[in-house]
C-alpha cells in the first residue's frame, strides 16, 4: 500500500477534522492515552483547529485518511496550556504547538511520524514561530494497564531536537477506559526552537 501526506489548511482542514476525531477515538485508546473518546469530547477539543494558523498533516491510503497530526499557534490554546509557560522567556505567540499525531496500526514503521512533524514544523516556520513545542501524558512506570512491551518515544523525539521543559506542565482532563468520569492526566511539554 501507497501512503502519501497532505496539509490541510482552512476548508480542506475543516472537512478532515471527523476523520481526525474517528482516528483520535480509535488511536488514542491504546496506552498511554487510554482515552475513552465520544464524539461531544472531540466537537469540542477539535475547535482550537478552526483557527487560520492551524493544520492538519493528513496521512492518506488513496483518498482514506489514515492518520493526522495537528498544529495550531500556541496562542490558540492559551486557556489550556498558557499557565504552563508562565515565566518563561518564550512568548505563546512565538510557540507553534504541535497536538496529535495518530496513526492506524498498520501504517506504523514507515516514516510517517517524520513525516508529520517536517510538515508541522515547516508551517509553522512559514507563520513566523520560533519554536515548537507538543505535550505527552506522563503515567507512573507501575500503572495496571502499561503493557510490558511499551517504548516510549522519547527516543524518536530527541533525535529531532525536541527536549523536555523541566517543570513545565499542564492538565488536561478525559475519561479514561473503563472509568465513570474524567479525571485530570499530567501532560509533559517538550520544545525545540525552529
Amino acid at each position: 500500500m501507497t501512503v502519501t501526506t497532505r496539509v490541510l489548511t482552512g476548508d480542506d482542514l475543516a472537512a478532515a477534522l471527523p476523520d481526525v476525531a474517528r482516528l483520535r477515538i480509535a488511536v488514542f485508546r491504546d496506552w498511554p492515552y487510554l482515552y475513552d473518546g465520544d464524539a461531544d469530547y472531540e466537537r469540542d477539543y477539535l475547535r482550537a483547529y478552526q483557527s487560520p494558523g492551524a493544520v492538519v498533516v493528513a496521512a492518506l491510503d488513496g483518498e482514506r485518511i489514515v492518520g493526522a497530526a495537528t498544529g495550531a499557534p500556541m496562542s490558540d490554546h492559551a486557556a489550556d496550556f498558557g499557565e504552563a509557560f508562565h515565566g518563561r522567556p518564550e512568548t505563546l505567540s512565538d510557540i507553534f504547538y504541535c497536538a496529535e499525531s495518530v496513526l492506524l496500526r498498520a501504517y506504523r514503521g514507515r516514516g510517517l511520524g517524520h513525516a508529520f512533524f517536517d510538515a508541522r514544523e515547516d508551517h509553522a516556520r512559514a507563520l513566523g514561530a520560533r519554536f515548537s513545542a507538543f505535550c505527552s501524558v506522563i503515567r507512573p512506570q507501575t500503572h495496571p494497564l502499561r503493557p510490558a512491551e511499551y517504548r516510549p518515544l522519547d527516543a524518536f523525539w530527541d533525535k529531532r531536537g525536541y527536549a523536555p521543559l523541566p517543570g513545565v506542565t499542564a492538565s488536561f482532563a478525559w475519561k479514561d477506559l473503563g472509568e465513570a468520569a474524567e479525571t485530570e492526566k499530567t501532560l509533559q511539554f517538550w520544545m525545540k526552537p525552529l
